[in-house]
C-alpha cells in the first residue's frame, strides 16, 4: 500500500509584537497552531479567552507561566493546558528567547478573543 502525499500551498505569516513574534503554522476551522517566540525580559499580557482553549509545549528556553494564581516554570519538552476562561500569561526571565508551540482548540480563533487583564505595552481597551 502506497501512502498518498498531497502538497498544499500555505503561506506562513509572522506577526511581530512588542514582546516577540508569532508565526501561524496552521489555521483550520477546528484548530489553529502558532510558533511563539518571547524575547528575553518580556512577557505577554495577562489574558483569557471566551472561545478557545490552548495547549502550550516549550521548544526552547525556560518559560514562567501564570495559570490563574499559580506560577509554573516550564522547560524544553514540558507543556501546559489552558482551559477556556482561565487567566494565563507566559514570561521570559532568561537571557535566551522562549519558543513554544501553541495549539488552539475551540469555536473561534481571532485575535479579538483576547481579553487583556494586565499589559506592559498599554494594549488594554477601556470597556
Amino acid at each position: 500500500m502506497t501512502a498518498k502525499i498531497e502538497k498544499k500551498v500555505f503561506e506562513q505569516l509572522t506577526e511581530y509584537r512588542p514582546w516577540g513574534s508569532f508565526t501561524i503554522l496552521a489555521d483550520e476551522d477546528d484548530h489553529k497552531v502558532k510558533r511563539i517566540e518571547v524575547n528575553p525580559g518580556q512577557r505577554l499580557s495577562l489574558q483569557r479567552h471566551k472561545y478557545r482553549q490552548e495547549h502550550w509545549i516549550i521548544i526552547s528556553g525556560e518559560a514562567l507561566v501564570t495559570l490563574d494564581n499559580q506560577k509554573i516554570t516550564l522547560k524544553k519538552g514540558e507543556s501546559v493546558d489552558i482551559a477556556r476562561g482561565q487567566v494565563h500569561r507566559v514570561e521570559n526571565k532568561g537571557k535566551k528567547p522562549v519558543v513554544f508551540i501553541e495549539v488552539q482548540l475551540g469555536d473561534y480563533f481571532g485575535e479579538d478573543d483576547i481579553e487583556r487583564l494586565e499589559d506592559d505595552y498599554g494594549r488594554i481597551e477601556e470597556k
